[in-house]
């Protein structure tokens, strides 16, 4: 089977039932956006020794983008993201910073390779969310997306906080660098 269809060699792309928009559209931006922290996350998995956590999250990035592809209106109902999964989401921060020793100054990205994927992963996550509400101002994106989306990067933010803990990294923290 060949990947590739030609259909969108004129800057058109499908969404799910069909219809056809421009690969540069809103929608298909917050959709790269997700794929992008996809394949982000992915990269924080294989660095990582749990994987459970992840799964979780590639499969609901996947669901997010689906009802991206769907768009009100489409004969596709693809709302998957709902309260329990930003419930989940809040529960593992608070569990994560419990364990961890309280903020005292910024965090600066970096520690283990699975930090460091994790701390990328947070800062796609934030640029998808932004890509999310930009569609949000001119089509609807359900509230759930978009609360997901804000919760996800502070949830990144946490476990890259733990996977340094768990190795015995310390947090690498940002004081105003002076040359002298």
């Amino acid at each position: 089977m060949k990947i590739y269809t030609k259909t969108g060699d004129e800057g058109q792309t499908g969404l799910l039932g069909g219809n056809r928009i421009a690969k540069n559209s809103l929608r298909i931006a917050a959709i790269g956006e997700i794929d992008e922290l996809n394949a982000a996350l992915g990269l924080a998995r294989a660095l990582s020794v749990t994987k459970d956590a992840y799964h979780r999250l590639q499969c609901w990035l996947f669901d997010l983008g689906s009802e991206l592809a769907a768009p009100p209106g489409s004969k596709f109902d693809a709302a998957a993201i709902g309260p329990e999964a930003i419930a989940w989401l809040e529960e593992e921060i608070d569990r994560a910073m419990g364990e961890l020793p309280p903020l005292k100054a910024f965090i600066l990205p970096g520690g283990t390779p699975e930090a460091g994927a994790l701390h990328v992963a947070r800062a796609v996550c934030r640029r998808a969310e932004r890509a999310i509400l930009d569609l949000h101002e001119v089509e609807p994106v359900r509230e759930n997306l978009r609360v997901f989306a804000n919760r996800l990067s502070d949830y990144l933010f946490a476990i890259a906080r733990s996977a340094n803990a768990a190795s015995s990294v310390p947090d690498v923290e940002w004081h105003r660098y002076t040359s002298t």
